[in-house]
């Protein structure tokens, strides 16, 4: 009624989901005091109501403007000291039932328009139920929280976006810290190149490379046949045409099913290929390799050229690296005879730099998970990451060689997924203890750009597949505009917070609905902390304040003022252990 004290105005132009409204002028202020509480007319992005009977229609106010917004036909009728808003409707609630979004009683002209006052809001948003979390307060009202959807906020994925500074990290330990504190048996794997988050997580288990206390190992005998092949020698999928690397995929094959009698369980030879996740040794790899290249033999011919008919005179030691000696053949073509099987020359010494190379220690000296004798087999290696007391595991990578950051994430992606494909069944794992994984500075490894991404495969496959068994991801990202579109076709809710990039804003407008899209307007307007929530997991799309979390992850930027009021005294040996951390690549 127009009596009553939330009355904003009436309705004088409707479309198929946007309203106008004239405010009354009756109204003595722009900013009304309604129980106590002070509620201001015509801010972008705050809602209004329609009462039409037992049915109440929502919307949200998209413009504001002192004619209205078809005014050739009506500037006589109406004055410029008027006040028009533009309303995109959003939902409605019919007698006691629940809000529910999409309209299926439209308004007509003249019907009265209200303010929708703080309990309004509780009717859309409700309250916290055994399947929900709270992502924040509603930017509206200090009081109301908005709550998401958990099974629709994990395996329909997610993603949490923002500039640098507006708050992108805050946000995660918000979101994580909300699941792990509301769940006993949640269970999350945080994958963090840049080491930030332990000091916001003290009670989760944090593996970090190089750390001797808590390393974290990857076992280079986790990848694939493809993967393992790139990353040794840079071969790619398209040689398999090419003997050398068909020979070189045969004895990696031959060399894991030496090794079959493993603690996690015997495997039948029959079944195992190159691409099975069997330990084997690359330095023997290697060692064969360089037999294979500079033996030298009783006989001429190449068949004959066997173990049985080299002529060493020491076997060499493959695990530190020393090549078998042999006796030298000589020029005039007379027994001992040169080798004849050089198929490998391209890959062995690729393989033996890789493996002196220190940086990738953590993949080719993986502690107790070595090899086949090693004390460790991959159960142990899923227990560390997925199984143990801490809900959150942590896998800080910020010790890992960019060039090989991307085979990295996939080797641990493509493993959990493949825990979960096969354990999805299991009381312990998969469709009963389901699992999310998150990937922080998503941008610098799931690129679009990038046609040879063995991480962006792996977790498009999780996007794609994932919720089956019970895996759900979480991306994080200041640049969403270069992220995969197969992941961001998957992402079921954005939490947006400050975007200032046109491409990147246009990733968020195009998961909203149409009729919402001057909410994403907002983005670059928002404030440090405060995000756009659009998707599956929220009631309807919303602008939240998240709260600041203490202990922060180690994101923020250096205080330079302070830091360059200090005095600084020269000295040439400060660097050196910078210089020594470089070309160690070792913290």
């Amino acid at each position: 009624m127009k009596t009553e004290i939330t009355y904003l105005g009436n309705i004088i132009r409707v479309d198929s989901g946007t309203i106008e409204v004239e405010v009354s002028n009756e109204i003595p202020s722009a900013a009304p005091i309604i129980n106590g509480r002070l509620y201001k007319i015509g801010q972008i992005g705050t809602f209004v109501k329609i009462p039409i009977g037992n049915i109440t229609i929502y919307g949200i106010v998209s413009s504001v403007s002192n004619t209205p917004s078809k005014s050739d036909e009506t500037l006589l009728k109406y004055s410029f000291g008027s006040r028009f808003l533009t309303v995109q409707l959003v939902g409605e609630k019919v007698g006691e039932d629940d809000f529910e979004k999409g309209i299926g009683t439209y308004p007509t002209i003249n019907d009265e328009v209200h303010i929708v006052i703080e309990k309004d809001l509780f009717y859309i948003y409700g309250k916290k139920d055994s399947g929900s979390i709270e992502i924040g307060k509603h930017s509206s009202s200090e009081n109301l929280s908005v709550y998401a959807d958990l099974h629709r906020l994990v395996l329909r994925h997610c993603a949490i976006l923002g500039s640098t500074g507006s708050g992108k990290s805050n946000t995660t330990v918000s979101i994580l810290k909300a699941i792990l504190n509301g769940y006993q048996g949640s269970r999350i794997i945080l994958v963090d190149p840049h080491g930030e988050y332990s000091s916001a997580f003290p009670d989760a288990k944090v593996l970090k490379i190089n750390d001797p206390a808590n390393p974290l190992f990857i076992p280079f005998w986790l990848m694939s046949f493809d993967e393992l092949a790139y990353f040794l020698v840079g071969a790619k999928p398209t040689d398999d045409q090419k003997p050398d690397y068909r020979l070189f995929r045969d004895l990696v094959t031959t060399l894991k099913k030496e090794n079959c009698n493993l603690k996690s369980g015997v495997v039948n030879p029959d079944f195992v290929t190159s691409d099975s996740p069997i330990p084997f040794s690359a330095r023997k790899l290697w060692h064969e390799m360089n037999w294979l290249l500079n033996a030298t033999f009783s006989s001429a011919n190449k068949d004959a050229q066997t173990r049985a008919t080299a002529q060493e005179i020491n076997a060499g030691d493959c695990e530190n690296l020393i090549p078998a000696q042999f006796t030298p053949y000589p020029t005039n073509n007379t027994a001992p005879f040169k080798s004849r099987h050089q198929e490998y020359y391209s890959y062995e010494k690729k393989i033996l730099s890789r493996l002196k190379d220190s940086r990738f220690d953590f993949l080719f000296n993986p502690g107790d998970f070595k090899d086949a004798d090693s004390d460790k087999d991959l159960h142990h290696l899923l227990n560390e990451w997925i199984g143990s007391d801490s809900k959150l595991s942590i896998l800080d990578l910020s010790g890992v060689p960019f060039e090989v950051l991307d085979i990295t994430v996939g080797l641990i992606t493509r493993f959990v997924y493949d825990s979960m494909f096969w354990g999805r069944n299991e009381p312990y794992t998969g469709k009963n203890r389901p699992l999310l994984l998150a990937y922080e500075e998503a941008h610098n490894y799931l690129n679009k750009n990038d046609n040879n991404s063995y991480s962006k495969a792996a977790v498009e496959r999780v996007f794609k597949e994932g919720r089956k068994f019970g895996l759900g991801a979480l991306v994080i990202s200041q640049r969403p505009s270069e992220i995969s579109e197969t992941i961001l076709a998957q992402v079921g809710t954005f939490i947006a917070l400050r975007l200032t990039n046109s491409g990147d804003q246009s990733i968020v407008k195009s998961s909203a609905p149409d009729n919402l899209n001057s909410l994403i307007d907002l983005l670059p307007s928002l404030r440090t902390g405060e995000a756009i929530i659009v998707g599956e997991a929220i009631k309807i799309p919303s602008r939240v304040r998240l709260k600041l979390n203490v202990p922060r992850p180690t994101s923020d930027d250096p205080k330079l003022v302070e830091k360059w009021q200090q005095e600084h005294p020269t000295n040439e040996e400060n660097y050196k252990t910078v210089v020594t951390r470089i070309r160690q690549q070792k913290f």
